[in-house]
């Protein structure tokens, strides 16, 4: 059986590429995730008791553990989701985002890199590095403008954007000046279980639920194209089996929906799931604030590679996929619970112990 090193696999993103993986059982997995705020063990409970895999708690700048364990483990591959991603979280704090997905990938890099040149032939050729990165870091689309594409210029607008930009480009240099053999995809808005809620759509369907305002940046006309995170993670594990090394590959859904469209749908399956509710209709609940510092207009991602070079599509259209996504919402009420209260933080306090929490470099 292979073995992966999946870094961030306790994310929305991460665990669902995890337990997809686990599912197929064709791959063994190494999680190593440092559990911040939006990594949660949770995610990853249903593999409690599965002995392919193997979850370390600790940080991808920890250089140290990182060569640890390449050397003990031994992966054909290495994928790395680990980021700190939310733009909001930038604006107010970006000095975390730049240790994160600047400072630590590199270290991640560098570590990488040791270990894979004194690869034997066969291993060395056969081995691969995936970074997950971003549609944000093209910057923001014109309303007549074509979708983003594998070519476009980066232009990122915001803390977060700017420090997966600058990832990015150390993953470009590494592989160029080394011959590391990497690949870097670049997606469009994930959606799906599991999701952190302070994101849009977990947040519209807990507030909703609630009975709480659900709150609108601006005119709410901002357009972000929404990728169900299952489709995402096909589309990954072809990326890291056929991809061509030192490409970058874009993954959309071809789903191009304003903020106020995406809403408007989730309070519509509230009002159909709650009909009694006294907070019907849950379109009433909306509530327009005052918009956020550099906040981009419109992304759209052109995934003609991905379809041409791998057969890849996305499978869930946006209304199947919102839809799944609000019942897992709804039917997992002790996640929801955990995450809004921070219990799970207690959690991991408690079995990893508070100096596990800050693990040096």
């Amino acid at each position: 059986m292979k073995t992966w090193l999946v870094t961030g696999g306790a994310g929305f993103i991460g665990s669902n590429f995890v337990l997809a993986e686990r599912k197929l059982g064709k791959t063994r997995v190494v999680n190593l995730d440092r559990l911040t705020y939006a990594g949660n063990p949770l995610n990853l409970e249903e593999l409690r008791d599965d002995p392919h895999h193997i979850f370390i708690h600790g940080d991808i700048g920890n250089s140290s553990l990182v060569r640890q364990l390449l050397r003990d483990h031994r992966p054909s591959a290495v994928l790395n989701f680990a980021a700190e991603s939310h733009v909001d979280r930038s604006i107010v704090g970006p000095e975390d985002f730049i240790q994160t997905n600047v400072v630590s990938t590199f270290r991640l890099l560098e570590a990488i890199r040791h270990y894979w040149e004194e690869l034997p032939g066969a291993e060395k050729e056969a081995f691969r590095l995936l970074h997950v990165s971003t549609d944000e870091v093209y910057g923001s689309l014109k309303p007549e403008d074509a979708p983003f594409h594998e070519a476009t210029p980066y232009a990122p607008n915001s803390p977060y954007s700017a420090s997966k930009a600058a990832s990015d480009h150390l993953v470009r240099a590494y592989f160029h000046t080394f011959g590391l053999p990497t690949l870097t995809t670049n997606c469009s808005n994930n959606y799906g279980p599991k999701q952190f809620p302070e994101k849009l759509i977990p947040l519209m369907v807990l507030n909703g639920i609630s009975g709480k305002p659900l709150p609108i940046y601006g005119d709410g006309q901002n357009v972000r194209d929404w990728l169900y995170v299952e489709d995402h993670c096909k589309a990954l594990r072809l990326v890291v089996e056929r991809g061509r090394l030192g490409e970058v590959y874009n993954i959309g859904g071809k789903c191009e929906k304003t903020n106020l469209e995406v809403i408007r749908v989730i309070c519509s399956i509230l009002d159909e799931l709650f009909p009694d509710s006294c907070y019907k209709p849950h379109a009433s609940l909306v509530t327009f604030v005052k918009d956020r510092a550099g906040h981009d207009r419109r992304y759209a991602i052109d995934s003609s590679k991905m379809e041409r070079e791998l057969g890849w599509q996305a499978q869930e259209t946006f209304e199947s996929g919102i839809r799944k996504t609000v019942r897992w919402y709804l039917e997992h009420p002790g996640w929801v619970e955990s995450v809004q209260t921070g219990a799970y933080r207690e959690w991991v306090r408690r079995h990893y112990g508070e100096q596990k929490l800050n693990t040096g470099h």
